[in-house]
């Protein structure tokens, strides 16, 4: 067993792990609801940017709806979201074999 190599190798893999971080911050999803009357833009990390809500539907008594419309489009990106995260992580992990249960990052 090769111990500096696994040392350099887990070195390689937190560096890349940080440029990942760094790239998921600028890197956007969108999510839309309602026929994309209402939509959310996302950082990949999930940090809400934007919200864009159609004129038409800023109608007092349709609060409830648009409150509605917001949480799902919201839940949207958040899905793409975490689906940009899972493929970037699976391309710098590529060949480690992990614990099961074990996630990156620690």
């Amino acid at each position: 067993m090769d111990f500096m190599g696994m040392i350099k190798q887990a070195q390689a893999m937190q560096a890349k792990m940080q440029e990942a971080q760094a790239e998921l911050e600028t890197t956007f999803v969108e999510g839309e609801a309602g026929g994309g009357v209402v939509k959310v833009t996302l950082t990949a990390k999930g940090a809400l940017q934007k919200v864009s809500i159609d004129k038409g539907l800023l109608k007092p008594e349709e609060g409830e709806i648009l409150e509605d419309l917001i949480v799902s489009a919201h839940a949207q990106a958040r899905a793409k979201a975490e689906a940009a995260m899972t493929e970037k992580m699976k391309a710098i992990t590529g060949g480690l074999q992990l614990p099961p249960g074990m996630k990156l990052p620690f």
